[in-house]
C-alpha cells in the first residue's frame, strides 16, 4: 500500500519532467467569447499549476487566506490584464509566470507559514504578470468581455480545485500529498524557468 501511494506521488513530477510545456499565452487571435476564456487557462500548464499553488497554499495558509488568495489573486490578475492592453512596461512577463509556478510550489512544500501580508504581497504581484500576459492578447479576442469573465471564472474555479485537494489530502494522514504536490509544482516552475532562459 505504502509502495503504491509513494509511486502514485512520483508520478506526476516524473511526468512533469518529460512533458513538453504548453504556455496559457503563447499567442495572439484569441478566438474569444465566454467558453474560449473557460477553456483558455486549461490548456497551459503553467498558469493551471500557479492557479492550483494559490488555493493549495490558501488551504494550508488557514481560514482567512484560504479566502483571501482566491479573491487577490483575480483581483490583481485583472489589474495585470489592464497593464498589459496598455503595453505598460512590466519585467520580463514569462519569467514571472515561471518564477510564480516555482516560488508557489516551494511555499506548499516547505510549509511555509508566511504571515498574512506577505502571503498576499506574493501572491498579488505573481497575479499581475499572470494577468499582464492575457491582457497583451484580449485585444485581439472576438468578444473580450465575455472572454474575460469566462478566464476569471476558470481561474477562481482552479483555486477551489487547490483548496479541495488541500482537504482531501488533510484526511491522509501517515503521507504529506499537499507538501508532495507543492514540490511537483515546484519541479514544473524550475522546468519552465529552464524553457525561458533555454
Amino acid at each position: 500500500m505504502k509502495r503504491t501511494r509513494a509511486s502514485h506521488a512520483l508520478a506526476l513530477p516524473a511526468g512533469i519532467l518529460v512533458a513538453t510545456p504548453v504556455w496559457a499565452h503563447s499567442g495572439t487571435g484569441l478566438q474569444g467569447g465566454f467558453v474560449a476564456g473557460v477553456l483558455h487557462p486549461l490548456g497551459g500548464v503553467d498558469h493551471l499549476l500557479a492557479m492550483v499553488a494559490v488555493g493549495l497554499w490558501g488551504a494550508f495558509l488557514g481560514a482567512r487566506l484560504v479566502v483571501a488568495l482566491p479573491i487577490v489573486f483575480p483581483l490583481l490578475m485583472v489589474v495585470g490584464a489592464v497593464l498589459g492592453m496598455r503595453a505598460m512596461p512590466l519585467p520580463p512577463v514569462e519569467l514571472g509566470i515561471a518564477a510564480s509556478v516555482l516560488v508557489l510550489g516551494l511555499c506548499i512544500a516547505g510549509a511555509w507559514r508566511a504571515p498574512a501580508w506577505l502571503a498576499l504581497a506574493i501572491v498579488a504581484v505573481f497575479a499581475l504578470f499572470h494577468g499582464y500576459a492575457h491582457g497583451r492578447e484580449l485585444p485581439s479576442a472576438a468578444d473580450p468581455v465575455g472572454y474575460s469573465t469566462g478566464f476569471v471564472l476558470a481561474t477562481g474555479l482552479l483555486h477551489a480545485c487547490g483548496i479541495a485537494f488541500a482537504i482531501l489530502a488533510g484526511y491522509v494522514r501517515r503521507f504529506p500529498l499537499t507538501r508532495v504536490a507543492g514540490a511537483a509544482i515546484a519541479v514544473a516552475g524550475m522546468a519552465f524557468l529552464h524553457g525561458v532562459f533555454a
